[in-house]
C-alpha cells in the first residue's frame, strides 16, 4: 500500500448535499478508500452534538475538529486529548455591549454543547434545539460565566459589514471572525488565531503523516486556511471564488458527489 492519506471534510456545502445528507455514493467511496488504509477527518465549523450524526453514519474512528478549530478531540478515545480553545470571557461580553450600537436580530454564545440566547427566538431555538442541548436565555452579560467557545451574531444582510468592521478595529488581536452563508447572515467568532488547518496539523502529527498526504476538501470562507495547510486542497463547484483561487484542484459540486468523483479518479476506484 502507498503510505497513508489523511482526507479531511467540511460537512456543509461540501460532504452534505442540500438537504443535509450524505448520498449513498460517497459514502461508498469514502469506505472504499478507507479499507485501502487511508483515514478520514470532519473538519467543521458546527460544534460537536451537530457533527456526532455523521461521524457515526461514515463510521469514523479519527479525531474530529469542531467550531472551525476552537475543539478538538477523539470522540472514541479520551486519552487522546481534548482541546478547547475558547475566548475571553470579558472580550464576549465587550462584543455583547457594542453590538447594541448596531441593528441585530440575536447573539448565541456556545461554550461547548451549551447554548446561551441573548434574546428568545423560536426560529433559532428550532435550529439549535434539534441536537438537543442545554439552553439558557436571557442577557449574555448575565447568564454567560464561562469563556464561550464561540460567539455568533445574527444579524441583518446589510448590517453585517460594519459590525465585521467594528470586530476588525476594536478586537483584531483577540478574535477571529467570519459570515455565514445564507439563509442566516450570521458572524461567527472565535478566539484569535484558530482555524480548522490547526486541528488537522495536531491530527496528521498523530497519525505522522506529512502534508503533501493530505487532501482537504472545503467550501466556503472557514476552509481557506485548511485548504492552503493540505498538500492537495480541493475547493467544491459551490464554493467561494476565493477558496476556488487558492484551491490545488476543482471537484464537483455538493449536489453532484463532487468527493467521491475527486477520491475516485485519485485513488484509482
Amino acid at each position: 500500500m502507498t503510505s497513508p492519506y489523511l482526507i479531511a471534510l467540511d460537512l456543509d456545502g461540501t460532504l452534505l448535499t442540500d438537504k443535509k445528507t450524505i448520498t449513498a455514493r460517497t459514502k461508498e467511496t469514502i469506505a472504499k478508500v478507507r479499507n485501502q488504509g487511508h483515514i478520514f477527518m470532519i473538519s467543521t465549523g458546527r460544534p460537536f452534538r451537530s457533527s456526532v450524526q455523521f461521524y457515526n453514519e461514515l463510521q469514523l474512528d479519527s479525531p474530529i475538529v469542531n467550531f472551525n478549530g476552537a475543539f478538538v478531540h477523539h470522540p472514541l478515545n479520551r486519552e487522546w486529548g481534548i482541546y478547547h480553545q475558547p475566548m475571553s470571557l470579558d472580550v464576549a461580553k465587550d462584543i455583547v455591549n457594542a453590538s447594541h450600537n448596531f441593528k441585530l436580530f440575536n447573539i448565541i454564545a456556545e461554550v461547548i454543547d451549551d447554548v446561551y440566547l441573548h434574546y428568545h427566538d423560536e426560529k433559532l431555538l428550532e435550529i439549535f434545539c434539534k441536537d438537543k442541548p442545554r439552553i439558557t436565555t436571557g442577557d449574555l452579560r448575565t447568564f454567560l460565566r464561562e469563556d464561550p467557545t464561540s460567539l455568533l451574531i445574527h444579524a441583518d444582510v446589510k448590517d453585517v459589514p460594519s459590525i465585521r468592521k467594528h470586530l476588525s478595529d476594536v478586537h483584531a488581536e483577540v478574535i477571529d471572525h467570519r459570515r455565514w452563508g445564507a439563509p442566516f447572515h450570521i458572524i461567527e467568532i472565535v478566539k484569535a488565531g484558530l482555524n480548522k488547518a490547526l486541528g488537522i496539523q495536531r491530527v496528521a502529527d498523530y497519525y505522522q503523516i506529512p502534508r503533501e498526504n493530505i487532501i482537504a476538501f472545503g467550501d466556503e470562507d472557514n476552509d481557506l486556511e485548511m485548504l492552503e495547510y493540505a498538500g492537495i486542497g480541493v475547493a467544491m463547484d459551490n464554493a467561494i471564488e476565493a477558496l476556488k483561487n487558492i484551491s490545488n484542484e476543482v471537484t464537483l459540486s455538493n449536489e453532484e458527489d463532487g468527493i467521491a468523483v475527486f477520491l475516485e479518479n485519485y485513488f484509482n476506484l
